[in-house]
């Protein structure tokens, strides 16, 4: 038993930190974000709501990897060790359209607040839309 805990903490401990680079070199000063997904329309958190990080390149191209945490109970969600720099921010949660922003990460603690609408009906030709302007070119 206490073999398997070591092994877990190990595999825990053993993961690399966004605030190193591929060479395990420091890249400077890093941030702890603190997230809190709310429901728009009631202002109640949403638990266990996916909240994903991906490093934004020079030219604004999405980088490859990234990192996903879950929301608690509380709707938070938080990580220490990101570098500072540009950051898309996605949130997913089921019942609720997805969540995307980018932030620039230049200081030590960012809190994030992030309220997650309900989803919209879908426009579609085949139903009557009865507000609508029609063009009858006559």
């Amino acid at each position: 038993m206490k073999a398997a805990w070591l092994l877990a903490l190990l595999a825990i401990t053993s993961v690399p930190s966004p605030a190193s680079d591929k060479n395990n070199n420091d890249v400077g000063p890093v941030a702890t974000l603190n997230f809190v997904v709310v429901k728009d329309y009631n202002g109640k958190p949403v638990r266990n709501a996916a909240v994903i990080l991906h490093e934004v390149g020079d030219k604004g191209k999405q980088e490859k990897g990234g990192l996903e945490l879950k929301t608690d109970l509380d709707g938070k969600a938080s990580y220490e060790g990101v570098p500072y720099g540009k950051f898309r921010i996605q949130v997913i949660a089921t019942g609720f359209q997805t969540f995307g922003a980018d932030y620039e990460i230049d200081q030590p603690t960012l809190n994030i607040s992030i309220k997650l609408k309900r989803p919209e009906a879908q426009y579609s030709v085949y139903q009557d839309h009865p507000n609508e302007k029609k063009d009858n070119p006559q």
